[in-house]
């Protein structure tokens, strides 16, 4: 039986963000897009979600998704087949990052969303083209229809968010981590950082992606989560 996939969105994002590979990967198996949006903790977002996803499932997550995803392999390793991170850090927030995220907030509440989804993901964070605003509108488009109750939920799941550099060693699945060469949220050292303690992880780097690849090189992130998925079972 072909294992399902399950897809987790990044920060202010639904399904639009994978769409490009759910249009293809779909056509082989199950494909889920699960919210994280349910708590204002990480760890109770992948609570919720282990009660509705399916027995075993890979996984896949983008930024904020890869948090989650690493909660949830660390609670529930034996339901996780394999794993792919995209644009994500398994470090906690420092206190500079999680105080910063304060003045976000509190823009978020008094109705300026746009301007900070602005300032959390600019244009700067994507690789350069002709693609980028696009890219950047249809973001913000995703963000304003979530809106800001959200925003701020997510924001303290992140400010609060458990460091998962110690669970990184006991995957044991075949693992997939993707970057874009032009992330400056989660530039590519981050990445390195996971691939090296992850057992047989695969790092790939996209030279022509920033922090949002699926979009921006939706074949690239195709052609590599088909490998991962087919790839068999090699670790130890």
């Amino acid at each position: 039986m072909i294992e399902p996939l399950v897809l987790l969105p990044g920060l202010m994002c639904d399904a639009r963000l994978f769409h490009p590979q759910i249009d293809v990967l779909s056509r082989s198996r199950a494909v889920t897009v699960a919210p994280v949006s349910m708590g204002e903790r990480i760890e109770e977002i992948a609570s919720g979600l282990l009660d509705q996803l399916p027995h075993r499932f890979a996984l896949a997550g983008l930024s904020m998704g890869g948090v989650v995803a690493l909660e949830l392999i660390r609670r529930a390793p034996e339901r996780v087949s394999r794993l792919c991170l995209m644009a994500t850090d398994a470090q906690a927030d420092t206190p500079q990052i999680a105080a910063g995220r304060e003045d976000l907030i509190i823009g978020a509440q008094a109705g300026r969303l746009e301007e900070v989804m602005r300032k959390v993901v600019g244009s700067d964070t994507l690789a350069p083209g002709p693609q980028r605003i696009p890219i950047l509108n249809g973001l913000l488009a995703m963000a304003l229809d979530l809106g800001p109750d959200l925003f701020v939920r997510q924001m303290r799941a992140l400010q609060r968010r458990p460091d998962q550099q110690g669970a990184l060693r006991r995957i044991k699945v075949p693992t997939l981590i993707l970057c874009g060469a032009h992330d400056r949220l989660t530039p590519v050292r981050k990445h390195a950082f996971m691939a090296d303690l992850i057992p047989g992880a695969d790092l790939q780097v996209i030279d022509s992606a920033g922090h949002l690849p699926t979009l921006e090189t939706p074949k690239i992130v195709i052609d590599a989560m088909q490998n991962w998925l087919e790839a068999r079972h090699r670790l130890d």
